[in-house]
Parts: C-alpha cells; sequence; structure tokens
C-alpha cells in the first residue's frame, strides 16, 4: 500500500509545480481565491505549462479548468495541513532537510567542468585499453616527505624500465598491488569509468608501447605501460528464456531447475518457435510476452555471467547452451549488436556515474574557486600562520586541545561575505576532527584541517543562502515542502483510514454492489499438455485427488532396539515435518510402522506402537488427527547377506507416503520425465482469462482442443451466471475505490471551510493564449 502512496504523493510534487505564494502590489492578476489566499495567475501558469505545455490540448477549455481544478483541490490540503501545524514538526523538519540536502547537489557543483568531463568519458567509452601498472603505495594521509620517497622511487623504478628491464618482473618485485604477484600488473582492458581518474587519463594519453610518467591516484603512485587500444565493444541485444533459480534454494528445487532449462534448451536445439517458447515457459514476466527480449546494453550493465556469454555470440539468432546466474537459468539468444549509443542518449547517465566518480575531485576544486569569488572570501594570512603554529604532537594522538583563555582565539581568520570565521571556530573544529595519525607531522595534519575547515565553512554557506541565490531552487524546495504535508494529510484521512475503517469500507461496498459483478463464468479445469499419450495419463489420474508428493518425502525415522520412541537425533526431523503438515492442512500423510525380526518376540508389536508414536508426537505439535494414518508393516526378516547392525537399524523404523490433493502435485508427478510435459489449472474462468477455455463450447462436458503444438483437455464442471461479488473477492478494487471516495468527502469539507472562487477572466486569457 505505501509504495502507491508515495506514487499519489509523488505525483502531487509533480501537479504542484511551483506553490510558493507571491508578495506582490495589488495589480498582480488573481485565477482563483481559496479563502482568503489567491492563487496569482503567473503561478498557475508557471505550473500549469510546466506540466502541460508540451500538449497539443494544452490550452483548450477542458484542460485548463480541470488542471486549475486539480490545483485547487492540492492547495486546499496544503493549506489545511499548515493551518494544522504540520510542517513545524520536528519529523517534518527532518524529513524535509533531507530533500533539500539532495536538491541541493545540482547547485553546489561546476557545470562548466561537468559538462567537460562527460564529453571527454564519452569519448573515451569508443575504445579500451590493455595496460600494465605498478603501484607504490601511500597511506590514506601521508606527509610530504612519505609522498617524495614514493615519488623517487618511481622515477627511479621507470629509469630501470625504460633502460629495459622487463616490467612484469619489477612488478611482481615493487609493486604494492596483490594481484601483480600473479599476473605481473597486467590489468587487461578496461574502458572510461572502471580505473580512478588519474589512472584513466594517463592510460588514455600515453602512446601504445610507451610507459607514463609517475602518475598519483589516492592510492599512491603508478607506472603504466600500454600495451594496445582497440575499439569498444559497444552494445548487445538479446533475447532470454529464464528459469528461476536462487542461491541457498532447496536441492530438489534447484534440480527441478535445471532439467526444466535444459529441456526447453533441447526444444531450442529443435529449432521450434523462440517466442512462443519464451511466452510458454519463460519466468522472466517483464520478457516473456515478448518473446524474450532485452533492452540493449554494454559491459558492466548486466550480470558478469550473463554478459561473458552474450557477448561471446558472434552471428544473429545464435543460441547459447544454459547459463546459471544469481537470479536463475538463462538460454540467451543473440538479436543484434551496435556501436556506443549516441551521446545525447548517454548525457545523463554520464553525469550520474561522474557526480560519484574519481573526476568529482575537479569538478570540487573548480566549483570552491568560483564561490569563494562569489562570496568575497577574504583569508588573514598572519592570523592563519599564528593558528597553524600551535600545532602539537598531540595531535597526532588525536588529544590536542587549546586554551579557552588564549587572547588570539577571538582574531578573525577569513570572512565569507563579511561573516567572520575565529580562530575559536577553527580550533572547535579541529578539537572534533582529530583522529590518531601513524605518520606525518603536526603541522601537515593541521594545514590539513585548515583546509578541510575552509571547504567546509564555504559549502555551508553556499548551502544555506541557495534558495536566495537560485530562484528554481526555492520553488523545489516548496513543491517538496507541500507534497510532504499532502502525503501526511492523504495518509491521514484517506489511505490508512480506507484500510483501518472495516466498518465503512463494507457499508460503502453494500451501497455500490452494482460496481462489482462477475460476467459469466466457466468452472473448468484445463489440462496442457505436450503429447497425447500424456493429457491421457493426466485425464485418468485427475479424479484420484489423492496424488503422492514425491519432491521432498519425508526422511525414515529410525529406532533402538525393542524401543518405540524416537530419539533426540529425530526430533528435528519431526519438527519440520510438524511444521510442514500443519501449514498446508490439504497434506495427508501416511505412517509405516516396521520392526526387526530379531527383536524381542511375543504379542508386543514394535511396529504398530512406532507409528502410533510418531503420529501421537505430530498430533502434539499441532497436525490434526484426520491428516494421519499409520500402518503396521509387522518385521521384517533381515536379509541374509546384509547382517551389520546398520541393516538391522533399518527395519527399526518407521516411513511416511505424503499425499496432496492439489493439481499441481499431479503435474509435478507426470512431468518426472519432461519438465514441460504437463500443466494443470482448475479455477473459474471469465472470457479472455485462458484461450483453451476460449476455445470450446460453456457448456458442461470435457473437450479436447489444440493450441500452439499443445494438447489441451477442458473439463467444463458448470458454467455460473452473471452474479454479484464478495467483498473477500474484491478487496483491493473496493479499497482504492472508497478511498477515491473518501477524497471527495475530504475535499468537499475543505471547501466549505475555504471557499473557491475561479476568476474565469484570467482563465479565458490563458486559454486564448
Amino acid at each position: 500500500m505505501r509504495s502507491n502512496q508515495l506514487l499519489v504523493a509523488a505525483a502531487a510534487l509533480v501537479m504542484a509545480g511551483c506553490t510558493a505564494t507571491k508578495k506582490n502590489d495589488q495589480q498582480e492578476p488573481i485565477i482563483a481565491t481559496i479563502g482568503s489566499q489567491p492563487i496569482y495567475t503567473s503561478e498557475f501558469q508557471y505550473v500549469y505549462e510546466k506540466n502541460n505545455g508540451g500538449n497539443e490540448d494544452a490550452y483548450t477549455r477542458q484542460s485548463v479548468s480541470e488542471y486549475l481544478d486539480l490545483y485547487t483541490r492540492f492547495k486546499l490540503k496544503v493549506m489545511e495541513g499548515e493551518s494544522r501545524g504540520l510542517d513545524t514538526t520536528a519529523a517534518f523538519k527532518r524529513e524535509l532537510e533531507g530533500y533539500k540536502e539532495q536538491l541541493a547537489q545540482p547547485y553546489l557543483t561546476e557545470k562548466s567542468v561537468t559538462d567537460q568531463l562527460v564529453r571527454e568519458a564519452y569519448e573515451r567509452l569508443k575504445q579500451e585499453v590493455n595496460a600494465s601498472h605498478i603501484l607504490l603505495g601511500l597511506p590514506n594521509d601521508p606527509s610530504p616527505q612519505d609522498t617524495l620517497a614514493a615519488y623517487n622511487q618511481a622515477v627511479e623504478l621507470r629509469k630501470r624500465l625504460e633502460a629495459g628491464e622487463p616490467f612484469d618482473k619489477l612488478a611482481r618485485e615493487f609493486s604494492h598491488d596483490p594481484s601483480a604477484a600473479e599476473n605481473g600488473g597486467n590489468l587487461g582492458y578496461f574502458t572510461a569509468m572502471q580505473m580512478v581518474y588519474r589512472f584513466e587519463d594517463a592510460a588514455y594519453k600515453t602512446p601504445v608501447g610507451q610507459i607514463s610518467q609517475p602518475v598519483r591516484s589516492r592510492f599512491g603512485y603508478h607506472l603504466i605501460k600500454v600495451h594496445d587500444k582497440r575499439a569498444a565493444q559497444g552494445e548487445i541485444k538479446v533475447a532470454h528464456i529464464m528459469v528461476r533459480a536462487t542461491p541457498g534454494m532447496p536441492k530438489a528445487d534447484s534440480l527441478a531447475a535445471k532439467q526444466r532449462v535444459d529441456a526447453i534448451y533441447k526444444r531450442v536445439q529443435r529449432n521450434e518457435n523462440w517466442d512462443r517458447l519464451a511466452a510458454e515457459f519463460s519466468e522472466d514476466a517483464n520478457s516473456a510476452a515478448n518473446g524474450g527480449e532485452l533492452p540493449w546494453f554494454g559491459t558492466g550493465r548486466m550480470i558478469p555471467s550473463f554478459e561473458e556469454v552474450a557477448f561471446g555470440l558472434k552471428k544473429e539468432g545464435e543460441v547459447a547452451p544454459p547459463v546459471l546466474t544469481p537470479y536463475g537459468w538463462h538460454i540467451i539468444k543473440l538479436l543484434g549488436k551496435q556501436a556506443l549509443p549516441s551521446f545525447e542518449d548517454m548525457e545523463q547517465n554520464l553525469r550520474n556515474k561522474i557526480a560519484k566518480d574519481s573526476r568529482s575531485e575537479l569538478n570540487k576544486a573548480a566549483f570552491l574557486k568560483r564561490i569563494k569569488s562569489e562570496n568575497n572570501f577574504s583569508e588573514d594570512a598572519t592570523v592563519k600562520a599564528a593558528a597553524l603554529s600551535k600545532a602539537t604532537d598531540e595531535l597526532l594522538q588525536g588529544k590536542w586541545d587549546f586554551d579557552a583563555a588564549d587572547k588570539t582565539l577571538k582574531n578573525t581568520l577569513f570572512t565569507i561575505q563579511g561573516k567572520p570565521y575565529t580562530v575559536t571556530d577553527f580550533y572547535t573544529y579541529v578539537k572534533a576532527e582529530q583522529r590518531p595519525r601513524m605518520a606525518g607531522t603536526p603541522q601537515h595534519h593541521m594545514n590539513s584541517l585548515y583546509d578541510n575547515f575552509v571547504q567546509k565553512s564555504l559549502l555551508t554557506y553556499e548551502r544555506a543562502n541557495l534558495e536566495n541565490k537560485y530562484p528554481d531552487y526555492r520553488m523545489l524546495v516548496r513543491e517538496y515542502h507541500d507534497g510532504i504535508l499532502l502525503f501526511q494529510l492523504m495518509d491521514e484521512k484517506v489511505w490508512s483510514k480506507a484500510v483501518e475503517d472495516t466498518v465503512g469500507l463494507k457499508a460503502y461496498f453494500d451501497q455500490n454492489r452494482d460496481k462489482y459483478q462477475w460476467k459469466e463464468r466457466a468452472h473448468a479445469t484445463v489440462i496442457s499438455a505436450a503429447n497425447a499419450e500424456l493429457l491421457a495419463k493426466a485425464q485418468q489420474q485427475l479424479s484420484e485427488r489423492r496424488y503422492e508428493v514425491r519432491n521432498g518425502k519425508p526422511a525414515d525415522i529410525t529406532f533402538e532396539t525393542n524401543s518405540a520412541t524416537p530419539d533426540q537425533a529425530n526430533i528435528a526431523r519431526l519438527n519440520e515435518l510438524a511444521d510442514r503438515l500443519s501449514n498446508n492442512p490439504n497434506l495427508k500423510l501416511e505412517v509405516y510402522g516396521h520392526a526387526d525380526s530379531r527383536e524381542a518376540a511375543g504379542k508386543r508389536d514394535l511396529s504398530a506402537e512406532r507409528a502410533k508414536a510418531i503420529a501421537a508426537y505430530l498430533t502434539a505439535h499441532g497436525v490434526a488427527a484426520d491428516q494421519i494414518t499409520t500402518k503396521a508393516l509387522g518385521k521384517t526378516k533381515q536379509v541374509a547377506s546384509d547382517n551389520t547392525e546398520t541393516g538391522r537399524r533399518r527395519n527399526r523404523r518407521v516411513s511416511f507416503t505424503l499425499y496432496s490433493p492439489e493439481l499441481s502435485v499431479l503435474a509435478d508427478n507426470l512431468n518426472a520425465g519432461n519438465p514441460l510435459g504437463v500443466q494443470i489449472a482448475e479455477k473459474r474462468f471469465q472470457k479472455g482469462e485462458n484461450k483453451a477455455v476460449d476455445a470450446v463450447q460453456w457448456e458442461k462436458g470435457t473437450y479436447n482442443t489444440e493450441l500452439n503444438g499443445r494438447q489441451y483437455l477442458v473439463i467444463v464442471h458448470d458454467v455460473l451466471a452473471p452474479a454479484p461479488k464478495q467483498l473477500s473477492e474484491v478487496r483491493g478494487q473496493v479499497t482504492a475505490d472508497y478511498q477515491n471516495h473518501l477524497d471527495e468527502q475530504w475535499v468537499k469539507q475543505l471547501q466549505e471551510k475555504n471557499p473557491v472562487s475561479i476568476n474565469q477572466t484570467e482563465v479565458d486569457k490563458i486559454i486564448r493564449k
């Protein structure tokens, strides 16, 4: 239910567009008034054009009038929420702040730099690079001395490489990349967006056969040797037939899935119609009806095992044997290959990736430089030098503090748009952010903390002033403000109320029974079989309605000599069996008691005692007595060739057979040799629900038909005349209708509280436009 509610709230946000009430002079035209609150024509026109401007019928009287009605209803609800103070609660403010943080991101970036990076990434995606590297690692926050030492080592290694020493040999000896010991530093082929940006940049700029200068990344210094460059693979389009199989599923189910996909693959190899097989058997509901067809994708877009097989296909129409992924088994058919999509098609996806990629550091640096200028950042170099000089060894231990009586604490380090940031502000930040350090000097870490403090202060100031600086951001924030209010009110007045008010729901259903009617239906059993022989076998067994459950057959329970009490080792298995039976009352269990011929002679029937003991245990643990039948099979003479205690113990046991009336069990049994052999369904069908049922006469009787190469038996048990539906049968639909009813009632109440007045003259102006 909540997912539907979120969709409605999201729709309300789109509809709202911009709800900021304009503070304007009295000459501003008003298109509507809600109570005493005006809706200005410019406000409504902005919202309307934002959401309807591209429609062909955008400026018809009907379109404008209907949207104005929706908009005034929306405003009524928002005004109600504000009048109740719902936007002043801590929970509301916390949620709105979370959205503001997300909305602010596009305004806290340097668009021109992003544009360049997006274009560069797209051009590089056209090519793949094969390269090796040597990594000389650095700690997370290296000191200048550590950095210089790593750089100098990289320079020396490069000289040795240039002199002819084998790259792989030096990589194995010096590289801090753990994989270098095995691969000699070879990374294989890669393309843009797969490596950290500085590494990628150097790899693409280094000619084939040459070695880069030392390249610094967050991991350390790299030396990169480029072996080859080739055109990228582009994108591929495939269709697939999927049989679900998930990690951790029961072994019997996993085996059944494998048998099923192998049977389908054999039919594919016989050149049976692919689209028909996908529609009939694929368990990917999103693609089955479309021949299993998937959207175009490139490297990294699918599960690696799926991609490897898909890209390995060479000719259109070629089909690969089944491949297992975490989602199940796939039979993949190649439909086509194409080059990289156009820049326009990939642009937004690249922007999203770059925002999370190491390239973002370039953007961040340019952005900070700009807002420093725009916000008149001014720094006092003398005060800064004095503040930084107070770094001591305690900073390396994470225990640094400052003297609160120090008179210099009030000195201004820098200003942002005239707002002072003092030494106290900086030292407070240092105390909160300091961490124990294993390397570096106090001065180095104090300098890093100062740079971070400046960046944080600039970003905080910019974020706090976004609404004043960018009107469109201010409008977006208002949209979310109103949307959160609307969600809270709709949940209270409509969504949750419709679910919880069972009396009201029942009354609404009773008053509107005419809306909920069954059309003519056929109560039928439909058997679909691969051939006439299987169909006849299914028909023969259908009437029994007592089918042995062969999948997951319960294991035998063994006993000690002369004992009818199950030992502790078997209790867990009995508990599982009890849960299985109590959770499915349709299951019936036959319990067979066995005894060993060597056990105590006499009138005591241990086989009966054992069967009854197991039955008693199961009934005591929630299984209905009528689900269990016991049978004593007496003493079993031990086979002469088997005189071990293990053999005798096999005779001192209880065995089980499970039965079910469910047609799915009959289908499973018939499908033992062919997972696709038989499918059986029994229900009440309306016209259009089942092609086989639609194809036969709707009168009591048994009918045979053939569709798509399969044999069908349709048994029409009864034809039901149109009849009213029960509430239990249509609760979801009735609940949705009841929600609409509650919403209409609520809007009428709000309109009575704050009457809505429409200025038709202003409406006509928009229509004429």
